[in-house]
């Protein structure tokens, strides 16, 4: 996603270590081990042994700058360990201050057992466009960045970037445009192109394989705005490549994200193919960016992501993708045990403010908690901060619940704690999302609304 931006504040604070989780969340803050937000968006997982590694573009919420790119280890995929950043900023040069990276990818060459990152580096501006890579002996680095990928000698000039890997090892390269690009035996340079450009736009560029039969899927631009993400089929990945519709049901801008990466789970009974997407938030990248993972429903040529799980499980041992029984305790918005501070409009379905000194809270007994809101065109950021009885900080973070596409939807989720006795307290920040791109178009909320619909807690 490109463009020049007006920039605002924010802050994501680190508190003590939180719990576990048991089931991936989509749409609201996750923290790492160490109680930070994971930051690793544009991103892709890749399997080493037992373990998980997941890499993304680290973000600052005071510039598009290139802040380096992160790696994290799961054994679940629900819990997150930081280990390092991978790729940080270089000293000077492609990567350096005041440069961008994006869109990390990373691949084990089968013919070196290196593993080889691929990224899109370029200028704040967008004018030195490039698809370039670095390498490591270690899967969690430090990689070494070596500069552009070269196609008969030159840099492959293009923006948004993806990786593929074919069942046979062949390493591939995915542009903006549905170009795709084939990698040497050591991943390190382009040997051949396998495909011309599908369509105008076409960015995001993500592909996945089933039963012999490959799946290209891609976003329309709109900079940091979430569209309605859509694919095309082919039975070779030289093509010709068929359109076949929508990713997601038609102005759900696929369930408000933007396309990443798709991640094959393979048990011993199936195969669940993992949609990842980015829910970008401007300019609050690091506090209130979030993801969007879903089990794609995949049959013949339609793939699709149907119904929108907010939590769901993985059995990595089969491969079944499963949604837990909800056995929480359900708290309307208008329930007696949730207190409201400052200018509140209440009906029977949602209480919402735009006063930035507006805000509420409940006192509950458990182990997590978490609340929906109507997302709309005119909410901004809200802070939540979830602390003990005794007033100690567990967790707190700036939640971003502006949608061009409104819906009700989980916008918080506490990790699993001690079974106890805390504060969850939300408030307006007076901040929304907004922005402008380079052709100086504007993109956001228009407004500074934050909303609850109903609450829960697990006992």
């Amino acid at each position: 996603m490109v463009g020049l931006f007006l920039l605002m504040n924010s802050a994501f604070v680190l508190a003590q270590q939180p719990g576990k989780y048991e089931a991936i969340n989509s749409g609201t803050p996750w923290l790492d081990q160490n109680g930070n937000i994971v930051s690793a968006h544009g991103a892709n997982i890749i399997k080493e042994k037992d373990t998980f590694y997941l890499f993304g573009e680290a973000h600052s919420d005071t510039s598009n700058a290139f802040a380096g790119f992160n790696c994290y280890s799961s054994k679940d995929l629900y819990n997150w360990k930081f280990e390092k950043v991978a790729l940080p900023v270089q000293e000077s040069g492609k990567l350096g201050p005041n440069r961008v990276g994006e869109r990390v990818k990373v691949m084990k060459c089968p013919k070196t057992s290196e593993f080889v990152m691929y990224m899109h580096a370029d200028t704040l501006t967008y004018k030195d466009q490039f698809v370039g890579y670095a390498v490591s002996k270690n899967i969690e680095g430090p990689y070494e960045f070596k500069g552009p990928l070269l196609f008969d000698g030159k840099p492959i000039k293009k923006w948004d970037m993806g990786t593929f890997q074919d069942s046979d090892g062949s390493g591939y390269i995915l542009v903006h445009g549905g170009e795709i690009y084939k990698l040497s035996d050591d991943y390190k340079s382009v040997t051949e192109k396998v495909n011309e450009n599908i369509t105008t736009g076409f960015e995001s560029p993500t592909m996945l394989k089933k039963d012999n039969l490959y799946y290209f899927i891609g976003s329309h631009l709109t900079s940091w705005e979430k569209n309605d993400n859509y694919y095309y089929t082919s039975n070779s990945i030289k093509g010709p490549w068929e359109f076949q519709g929508l990713v997601a049901p038609k102005e759900t801008l696929t369930w408000n994200s933007q396309s990443t990466f798709v991640l094959p789970i393979q048990g011993s009974k199936e195969t669940t193919y993992m949609f990842m997407g980015d829910r970008w938030s401007f300019p609050n990248q690091a506090s209130s960016a979030t993801y969007v993972w879903q089990p794609l429903a995949i049959s013949g040529k339609s793939l699709s992501i149907p119904v929108y799980k907010e939590t769901w499980k993985i059995d990595l041992a089969t491969g079944i993708a499963s949604v837990p029984k909800n056995t929480n305790k359900i708290l309307k918005n208008n329930n007696k045990e949730i207190a409201y501070s400052g200018n509140w409009s209440h009906t029977d379905k949602e209480s919402k403010s735009d006063d930035k000194n507006a805000s509420f809270s409940i006192k509950f007994k458990g182990q997590q908690i978490g609340f929906s809101s109507f997302v709309g065109s005119e909410n901004g950021y809200a802070k939540v901060v979830l602390t003990d009885e005794k007033g100690k900080i567990i967790t707190s973070a700036i939640i971003d619940s502006y949608s061009k596409s409104s819906t009700e939807t989980t916008v918080y989720k506490s990790p699993i704690l001690k079974n106890g006795n805390y504060v969850l307290t939300v408030s307006g920040t007076g901040e929304r999302p907004n922005w402008s791109d380079k052709r100086k178009s504007n993109y956001g909320s228009t407004g500074y609304y934050i909303s609850v619909t109903q609450i829960e807690i697990k006992k």
